[in-house]
């Protein structure tokens, strides 16, 4: 069950929003009447509530608006207990002070906005103490391992409870704590109005993770990355899994790059299948992997991790995508998919998915140049490939028949950029934007109207996600639905 949080200043938005909330499926909602401006009217708010509601009136100290004295808000508590709401929040401090009565539930709830702390438990068993129907642990989460502590304690615990870490390095315990037995979990009404760091939206729980239908055999497969929000592979994967109608959920992981091996290593506990990968872990992944598939060892980076018995075994969708789409491109402008053997290719960048291209040209027998913003990068990349390197800075003097931009420059919000100078393009070059977001970048234009062959980022993205999701649902995708999925994400037309 999903607890929608509601913190608007008027009464009128709170009922309005209540009312719209049960439409959309909701079943429990918390009125934050701590964010309401004016003197609070209970009845007004809970008189014809049209599902059950929590209330919260949480203190500046604790993240909350109430500014008043404790006076008021302990009153203002024992009143929604006498007129019998389903829940009340109370924190620890006060929660002695407010007797049990009738039928309302007690939320006794715990937060800490720095961290996470390591006595956990303990916390728990002072919460549990305090005539606890529902134990409430809420911490910010500064490192990967956070999460998996936090829903362990949720697992073990005797008394149900809700324990989330809040930041984007927390978000999986939000949409996994279902999976470790915890009562509900908590959104806000809309992703632009989060009451607590890292909170999703209720669209998001319920349509993207379809939070209701995880439970204990539900399969975690997920990205990791830093940073991760801007990833659109858990948009893709999940409608995936959701069409075919697959107990699994992909999942966001923000694993900064000093926390890597330790959730690697603790994933299955999380009950982690399989991993996309993204910057900048793809080359780093590789160490920690039982095995690499000819695609990974070849690039010597990878974009897929998938667990079995002896550990993960990683490979390179990225690099199957792409030439997928330049091999057809070729054929189109040359004649002859095999006609880039001989050509000049130019692969700007220096990340995972330029060495994963670059490597795939070169096999192809390519004549590939290498040019980062980055010139040491750039220059280990080209070495380790076994091909030529360019100043990031004269790349536009180079003569080629293939450019590819692996770089992050045009990818929203910034629009106008572009990494390659219009004048400089050519009608018989193919020119491969691996950025998806949009899908029709300002460089893509320029070579558009130039006449070149162009490839869009999203044909490459969608085709590595397919080859993903065929390692981690062993079936085919929903291919189209991938696409339109994407196209209706970025606001982009098909191509």
């Amino acid at each position: 069950m999903i607890c929608v949080s509601i913190g608007r200043g008027r009464h009128r938005h709170v009922v309005l929003e209540h009312q719209h909330l049960v439409e959309r499926g909701a079943q429990l909602v918390e009125l934050r009447l701590d964010y309401i401006r004016t003197k609070v009217n209970l009845q007004r708010l809970i008189e014809n509530r049209p599902c059950p509601v929590v209330i919260t009136i949480r203190r500046e100290q604790d993240g909350g608006r109430f500014k008043q004295d404790e006076d008021a808000r302990r009153v203002m508590l024992r009143s929604a207990i006498v007129a019998g709401v389903e829940y009340v929040d109370l924190e620890e401090d006060i929660a002695q002070k407010i007797p049990r009565y009738g039928n309302t539930k007690r939320i006794i709830s715990y937060h800490d906005f720095r961290k996470t702390p390591e006595n956990l438990q303990a916390i728990y068993d002072r919460l549990a103490s305090l005539d606890a129907d529902i134990v409430k642990i809420a911490t910010m989460a500064n490192h990967a391992s956070d999460n998996l502590r936090m829903l362990q304690l949720v697992r073990s615990a005797k008394i149900p409870t809700v324990g989330m870490c809040m930041g984007d390095i927390g978000t999986p315990s939000r949409i996994l704590c279902g999976k470790f037995g915890a009562p509900f979990t908590y959104a806000t009404f809309h992703h632009e109005r989060s009451l607590a760091p890292g909170q999703l939206s209720f669209d998001e729980m319920q349509d993207v993770y379809r939070y209701n239908e995880i439970g204990p055999e539900t399969e975690v497969y997920g990205v990791i990355g830093d940073p991760i929000g801007h990833s659109l592979g858990p948009l893709i994967h999940n409608a995936a899994f959701a069409k075919q109608k697959l107990n699994k959920v992909y999942v966001p992981f923000r694993v900064p790059r000093e926390d890597l091996g330790e959730f690697l290593q603790a994933a299955p506990e999380l009950g982690i299948k399989g991993l996309s990968v993204t910057i900048p872990h793809k080359e780093a992944v590789l160490e920690h992997a039982a095995e690499l598939d000819e695609s990974a060892a070849g690039v010597g980076a990878a974009n897929t991790l998938r667990r079995e018995s002896n550990g993960f075994v990683g490979s390179n969708t990225d690099y199957a995508a792409a030439m997928a789409c330049l091999r057809e491109a070729a054929k189109e402008k040359f004649g002859d998919e095999k006609d880039l053997g001989g050509k000049v290719a130019l692969v700007l960048g220096s990340g995972g998915v330029a060495r994963a291209i670059a490597y795939g040209l070169h096999s192809a027998g390519a004549d590939v140049i290498i040019s980062g913003r980055n010139t040491e990068t750039a220059e280990r990349l080209a070495e380790g490939v076994g091909c030529g390197v360019f100043e990031w800075s004269e790349r536009h003097e180079l003569d080629v028949d293939i450019i590819v931009n692996c770089t992050p420059i045009g990818m929203h919000p910034k629009l106008d950029e572009s990494p390659y100078e219009r004048q400089s393009l050519g009608p018989n070059m193919i020119v491969f934007d691996t950025v998806y977001n949009p899908a029709n970048t300002l460089f893509l234009k320029d070579a558009k109207e130039l006449g070149c062959h162009t490839i869009s980022g999203v044909e490459m993205f969608v085709r590595q996600a397919a080859l993903q999701y065929q390692q981690f649902a062993g079936q085919d995708a929903p291919e189209e639905l991938m696409r339109e999925t994407l196209a209706r994400a970025t606001s982009a037309v098909k191509y």
